[in-house]
């Protein structure tokens, strides 16, 4: 291995000198690189040398202070300035620093180009990396054979944490923890500072909000210190990614050992072994899901129609054939998606709130009595409701408490979302269940066509219109609506009046005038007056109980033709 002893030997370099940091002389040099940017430390990794010639921090004396404690940090090999360009010598607070830290620190004399120096540099490192490459492959045959072989990503954990003598933390995309390997060694253990449940969050908040932006394209780890209780640990963070799409994460909780440039490497061995189970992992979700789904959809669409058939499957899936259930389904939309995204990384995201929702339906589960299945389909979740002859029947209200409850669950917990609840009503038999999934659907839908301000609705607060728009011709309806109220609407676009609106309120408000006159914001005596010149246009008095009927029908129809928004029959 080359030092930063040797490099003071070299004759091609001669005059470089060792102005501070003695205490790291033998440092290993692994690589040259050049410093020319402040904010190159994330890129940066252990046993790597940089060069400079000190103009990004010529002028300040912070900065100055910080690349030092930063590279000492990283484990840098050393740092090199080349002097009388932008520094007749190197500043002493950088050399106090560097003492301090052990940070070697050189001066190159003015005559050299930095150029010469990686060249002369890199052609004696890569005569001494012959040792390095056979342990590094060693290393990923041994990681490779463990997944070839079926190992699990416990098992592939566990070999780099004790590789590199520090406990270790898998976590999947969304920041929940797969898994998690300690070592008797840690006097700072994992138990102790973090909350370690499975496909929950490790980290807080603030630690996560430190990840780079870019982290999916970053192949070597990033130093982050994670506090808590009054303490700094240091960790080593990379991204376990295939085409910068992230499948999770490994965080080495670095409290044993520093890490060095074998380390780093096996780290990075890891990673790649990490995703290709990710993958493996998720294509037999994958299978499973598509197989559940297979049931589910015959299920939900009535096309299982042997009792024998259905017994068999609901018993393979968890489903209770002898419970009363009903299904409310929630309708996922994001307000923006950006169009920069490839289908994929949009299928994902999708995906990934379908999946939160579904964690979200189950632990608010304990507010609902009775047992739940939960599961998305595209953008929809569909919840199956089932309770058995012990438990009393649910009413319209209890369902509406318990999704208007969720919805506002949903609203905060996953934003830039817009959901639709539709619920449908209970059956005794499942396999009438299909009757309530296409009910439930039903009221998405005519929420969406009547853009009603409310996120939840029951089918039978649509009962009439799926009535009137599910057995009567569009034809018949417009017919039936014109015959009856085809005065008052011909009149409201004559006259510019909203004689319709106000027998909407009307009859809304129970024939109420002062309830109906309150919701219109207009005087009581105004109210009288339309009343009186609606009987007058149709010709009634509005007490004859058919009468009536027939114009609350065709008010149903005018919203359901959706009449409201268009110029004329």
């Amino acid at each position: 291995m080359l030092t930063v002893k040797d490099l003071l030997h070299i004759k091609s370099i001669e005059g470089i000198r060792l102005v501070a940091g003695e205490k790291g002389i033998n440092n290993i040099v692994s690589v040259v690189n050049i410093m020319d940017n402040p904010d190159t430390f994330d890129w940066l990794s252990s046993n790597e040398l940089l060069l400079s010639t000190g103009y990004i921090f010529k002028d300040n004396v912070e900065l100055q202070n910080n690349i030092i404690k930063e590279l000492s940090e990283i484990n840098c090999s050393g740092l090199i300035i080349k002097v009388k360009r932008y520094f007749d010598q190197i500043p002493e607070n950088m050399i106090n620093l560097a003492n301090q830290y052990g940070l070697p620190l050189l001066e190159l004399p003015y005559g050299y180009s930095l150029s010469k120096v990686i060249s002369t540099i890199n052609e004696k490192v890569s005569g001494r990396y012959d040792l390095l490459n056979r342990r590094s492959l060693d290393i990923h045959n041994k990681l490779f054979s463990i997944s070839l072989e079926g190992g699990s990503i416990e098992k592939i954990s566990s070999e780099l944490a004790n590789t590199i003598n520090n406990p270790v933390i898998i976590l999947d995309r969304d920041l929940n923890l797969l898994n998690y390997v300690d070592l008797e060694d840690n006097n700072i253990p994992l138990k102790s500072y973090l909350s370690l449940l499975k496909n929950r969050p490790v980290f807080t908040k603030d630690f996560t909000d430190m990840f780079p932006e870019n982290i999916s394209q970053i192949k070597k780890s990033i130093k982050r210190l994670y506090k808590t209780n009054d303490i700094e640990i240091t960790c080593r963070i990379l991204p376990v990614a295939v085409s910068n799409y992230i499948y999770g994460y490994i965080v080495v909780w670095q409290t044993i050992r520093e890490l060095t440039t074998f380390d780093n490497i096996v780290i990075e061995q890891a990673s790649t072994i990490i995703a290709l189970d990710r993958i493996k992992a998720r294509e037999i979700e994958e299978v499973k899901v598509r197989i559940r789904q297979e049931f589910f959809d015959d299920l939900l669409t009535g096309n299982i129609t042997s009792s024998h058939s259905l017994q068999t499957l609901c018993d393979i899936h968890g489903l209770k054939s002898d419970y009363k259930y009903y299904c409310i389904v929630i309708d996922i939309e994001p307000i923006e998606v950006n169009n920069n995204d490839n289908l994929i990384n949009r299928k994902y995201m999708i995906e990934n709130k379908a999946k939160k929702c579904v964690n979200f339906v189950y632990d608010f589960s304990n507010q609902l009595n009775g047992e739940i299945i939960c599961f998305y389909r595209n953008n929809r979740i569909i919840i199956l409701i089932g309770k058995n002859e012990y438990n009393p029947t649910l009413t319209i209200n209890e369902a509406k408490t318990f999704s208007n409850e969720f919805y506002k669950v949903l609203n905060n917990e996953l934003l830039e979302t817009t959901f639709l609840i539709g619920i449908g009503r209970q059956y005794n038999a499942i396999s009438t269940l299909h009757k309530s999934f296409s009910e439930a659907n039903e009221a998405i839908r005519l929420m969406k066509q009547f853009d009603k301000n409310t996120g939840v609705s029951h089918f039978e607060d649509y009962y009439v219109y799926h009535f009137l728009g599910s057995n009567i011709k569009t034809v018949e309806l417009e017919d039936f609506f014109m015959k009856c109220l085809g005065k008052i609407y011909d009149h409201d676009h004559l006259q510019g009046t909203s004689y319709i609106h106000t027998l909407e309120s009307y009859f809304n408000n129970n024939h109420n005038l002062s309830e109906t006159s309150k919701a219109m914001f207009i005087h009581r005596n105004t109210l009288i007056y339309r009343i009186e010149k609606i009987k007058e246009i149709l010709n009634t008095d509005m007490k004859n109980s058919e009468e009536v009927l027939q114009i609350q029908l065709a008010l149903k129809i005018y919203r359901l033709l959706n009449k409201g928004s268009h110029g004329g029959s």
